[in-house]
């Protein structure tokens, strides 16, 4: 189990994945969550204001920029998926985690679609395209709440106790 555990801490490549301690995945996760947070106010936005076509069309954009985003940070969590022993509760995580991400993206792209297909001009974001944006959302949530488990609960790439608690060392001097 100690060298399963080890396994799950060290990085399946440090260029791509970052090194030791500083893996890059939940940094690049802050773009698309980021953007399609944003992108749900803008179009909650566009059906209170006067003027909503800014809304809608900034919407649009945040959704790609998710998607392009959730993209980059999928193939850089699929090396730290594989980091991970197969057969593993810790592994099972990892893969319904990522399903979940893909199932958001997929919603994500399938509403970026349909905007640009029903866009008829100035007007706010159709009720349909903002109901996938928040279902998606919600389902962005509970995946990062397993997220969540695998670094906080299994440790992934998550550095060693010894290693953390050097922050936690404290010197005498005299």
């Amino acid at each position: 189990m100690t060298n399963e555990l080890e396994q799950a801490k060290q990085p399946v490549s440090a260029v791509l994945a970052g090194p030791y301690g500083h893996p890059f995945h939940p940094i690049l996760v802050t773009v698309p969550i980021g953007a399609w947070v944003s992108g749900l106010v803008f179009d909650i936005g566009s059906r209170i204001v006067d003027d909503p076509g800014f809304l809608a069309r900034g919407s649009v954009w945040l959704i790609a920029i998710g998607v392009i985003g959730a993209l980059v940070a999928a193939l850089i969590g699929t090396l730290d998926l594989l980091a991970i022993p197969s057969g593993t509760p810790a592994f099972r995580t990892g893969l319904t985690h990522m399903s979940l991400n893909l199932v958001v993206t997929a919603a994500y792209v399938a509403g970026f679609f349909w905007r640009r297909a029903a866009s008829d001009g100035p007007g706010p974001v159709g009720i349909g395209p903002l109901v996938l944006s928040a279902a998606a959302l919600v389902v962005l949530a509970a995946s990062g709440y397993l997220g969540g488990k695998l670094a906080y609960h299994y440790g992934v790439r998550v550095a060693a106790e010894s290693t953390q608690a050097e922050g936690y060392a404290t010197r005498h001097t005299s």
